[in-house]
């Protein structure tokens, strides 16, 4: 259609088309964060909810107790494993001390060291009583970590046993939920479809149609992208069920639209010629023309045959005389190419 179009008005449907994708952008946009915001309605799911309140305060009151406790052990054993490694290391050097010095005295075999030899002994036994000390310490602590283990290995038993149930409702409540966030988004882009199908029919010709187109490439953008996306899959049931009314929908629209178009055209090719003539616009024509179609039938029509003047189809003038000059020209045409006369058409703009 184009080829019609004077430089300016090309250059003019351009630049509104461009406003029409920018306005699509900005409401596209704004739709995303609407859409993706649905989800927020309603609170999110946790699989405390699902659980016996009664027995899951006692089971996490449980596990936390545990918990804290290994916690404390744990502590308590390094400690006491550290001490009792003090411990053997000075009965280590007080046993080598001793040994070295007990060599000593049997070489001298000096009596007056006796009360020495006792002294040792009796420091030498009381760095054994404290590493003995120590290491009692260290089992009573790994008894104690044991033991807290094991509560915690008794408390994760009954959190699995409340959380294997709670788990598959949460995994039903969640299905249920997504549905019906996708039945609030549904609610919000149908609407849209809607007013777009509306906008389509009736403003699209109109002078204000860079909005119209836009918000329509907005609703179509928003239901197949930003709805389909969120498609609850039941075995893949809904896709096909929307995908199946979508298409029936445009099916028996399109069928609608040829059959009616159909008879239009039949309606319009018995009128006579000054009739068909009154209600085809200048530039359709022009471009019709300019892919060697019919004008009024848009059949093809071998335009570069001179003898041609009239379409083989529908009998509609293609080519008459210029009332001026005589020539040959397109019948469709405003003003003869010849001698730039005026010619008697009554084309639309």
């Amino acid at each position: 259609m184009s080829k019609g179009l004077r430089l300016t008005e090309k250059w003019m449907q351009r630049a509104l088309w461009l406003v029409a994708f920018v306005f699509a952008g900005f409401l596209i946009g704004l739709g995303s964060l609407i859409v993706q915001n649905v989800r927020d309605v309603e609170e999110p799911l946790t699989l405390e909810q699902f659980m016996d309140p009664a027995q899951l305060a006692s089971v996490q009151a449980e596990r936390e107790a545990a918990h804290k406790a290994q916690e404390q052990a744990q502590t308590r054993l390094e400690q006491a494993t550290q001490k009792h490694t003090v411990a053997s290391a000075n009965t280590a050097s007080a046993r080598e001390t001793f040994g070295n010095w007990l060599a000593t005295r049997q070489v001298t075999a000096r009596p007056e060291q006796d009360p020495e030899l006792i002294k040792r002994t009796e420091a030498l036994d009381a760095l054994a009583s404290a590493e003995r000390t120590a290491l009692a310490a260290v089992e009573t602590e790994q008894q104690t970590l044991l033991d807290a283990t094991q509560a915690g290995e008794r408390a994760g038993s009954r959190w699995r046993a409340l959380e294997e149930p709670a788990e598959m409702a949460l995994l039903d409540a969640q299905a249920a939920r997504d549905l019906r966030v996708f039945g609030y988004r549904l609610a919000l882009t149908l609407p849209l479809l809607l007013v777009a199908g509306w906008l389509f029919k009736h403003k699209r010709k109109t002078p204000d149609w860079p909005f119209a187109w836009g918000f329509i490439l907005f609703a179509l953008f928003t239901f197949f992208f930003e709805l389909v996306p969120y498609l609850p899959s039941y075995g893949g049931y809904v896709r096909y069920i929307v995908g199946i009314i979508l298409t029936v929908v445009a099916g028996r629209y399109a069928i609608r639209w040829l059959q009616g178009y159909l008879a239009r055209q039949k309606l319009a090719e018995a009128l006579p010629d000054a009739e068909r003539r009154q209600g085809m616009r200048y530039d359709v024509a022009q471009t019709r023309l300019a892919k060697s179609l019919c004008p009024g039938c848009e059949r093809a029509v071998d335009l570069k045959d001179g003898k041609n003047d009239f379409c083989p189809h529908c009998g509609i003038g293609l080519f008459n005389r210029c009332t001026a000059c005589t020539t040959r020209k397109n019948a469709f045409a405003r003003f003869c190419f010849a001698c730039g006369a005026a010619a008697n058409t009554t084309l639309a703009d």
